[in-house]
């Protein structure tokens, strides 16, 4: 028999793996918690009140060979090459592992975060925020990344009875351009949204937050964009990690510990070749997902794969429904003073987040 690949998880990198590996003939599994694919790109827009179309998994996997299970990863035994799965279904063994569990919202670090502070990271997370969003009054969206910078502007626009405030530990869009941040503090003000930066908080409670410095900044629906974690299952099973918890991988995406285990998206500890580490985002999901393909396509074919190459482009970032700001960047995510804004930056990030989904449904290993 062929060998038996599986992979876990079915975001933006894992289905990509899948499919182009079964494309090849390989015998796939692809394990999932939910039978539905998230457009995480799109959670915002969702808490926000908009309705997101359903992208059923065995709708996006129609007309391939790959098995789609339906469950929970509880462990991994890496001795037995077996994937442990809640509700007593049965293990899963493999010869070739592709792991790809992504990341959630870290609401553990900071006190009263769990029990006070909303997320964005998965559907239940947003469809919980929007049904509080209806009695809100003060929104505190902590974290001032490109994820608390859209959910910001998103809440703002759609609600305009309740009042937004945004709270990060550093400078606003500080991953931007100069002229990038001064374009996003206008649209900021013409939002009404309050920025607070510098500001280190220390507790969430019922009644919002308390920074650092002992001053507290009210607010009845705390949403929390900042910190990312990943699974504990890769450090359970003694694959090599990095002090996030992320498979540290070499530049095939191979484990550096375990050969027969691969790592794509937010939970490996990817780097270029020049060293420099992947930042989490669906722009380095998708090409990790075409070169572990590759990778694993060309050694089951006995020959050596290429290391993965990449160069950053820009940075998409909608404001809204009808505003957005395009940073250019340069090939290592350095700014570039070169930005579109306003509408026409707006409809081309819908047009990649929608190449996104042509990518789930027809994805190619030309170019990967």
């Amino acid at each position: 028999m062929s060998p038996h690949i599986v992979v876990l998880g079915a975001g933006y990198s894992g289905l990509v793996a899948a499919k182009l590996v079964a494309g090849h003939g390989a015998r796939v599994t692809l394990v999932n918690a939910r039978d539905r694919f998230t457009e995480r790109v799109r959670l915002h827009q969702l808490a926000a009140g908009e309705n997101l179309r359903d992208l059923p998994l065995r709708d996006l996997l129609a007309g391939t060979a790959v098995d789609l299970v339906v469950g929970r990863v509880t462990g991994i035994d890496a001795g037995d090459r077996a994937v442990r799965l809640d509700g007593g279904a049965p293990d899963i063994r493999y010869d070739v592992l592709v792991y790809a569990l992504g990341s959630r919202t870290d609401l553990d670090t900071v006190p009263g975060a769990a029990e006070h502070a909303h997320a964005v990271s998965g559907p239940d997370q947003a469809e919980r925020l929007r049904g509080r969003l209806a009695e809100a009054r003060v929104a505190a969206v902590v974290g001032g990344g490109l994820t608390g910078i859209e959910a910001a502007a998103e809440l703002a626009e759609a609600h305009p009875g309740v009042k937004v405030r945004l709270v990060t530990g550093g400078a606003l869009g500080e991953g931007l351009s100069e002229r990038g941040r001064r374009y996003l503090s206008r649209v900021f003000t013409r939002l009404s949204v309050d920025v607070r930066e510098n500001a280190r908080v220390s507790e969430v409670r019922e009644d919002g937050l308390v920074l650092a410095d002992g001053e507290h900044v009210a607010a009845d629906t705390v949403v929390w964009t900042t910190g990312f974690r990943v699974p504990a299952l890769a450090r359970e099973a003694g694959f090599a990690v990095d002090r996030h918890g992320r498979v540290i991988v070499d530049g095939t995406l191979r484990s550096e510990s375990h050969p027969e285990v691969y790592a794509v998206g937010d939970a490996a500890a990817a780097r270029m070749p020049g060293g420099q580490e992947l930042r989490m985002a669906c722009a380095t999901g998708i090409p990790a997902g075409h070169r572990a393909a590759r990778a694993i396509v060309d050694r089951l074919a006995g020959r050596e794969p290429r290391p993965l190459r990449f160069r950053y482009l820009g940075q998409c970032v909608s404001l809204g429904r009808h505003d957005g700001l395009i940073q250019f960047v340069h090939a290592d995510d350095r700014p570039r003073e070169a930005v579109l804004t306003g509408r026409v930056a707006a409809l081309y990030k819908e047009g990649i987040v929608r190449g996104t989904i042509l990518a789930m449904r027809r994805p190619s290993l030309l170019g990967s």
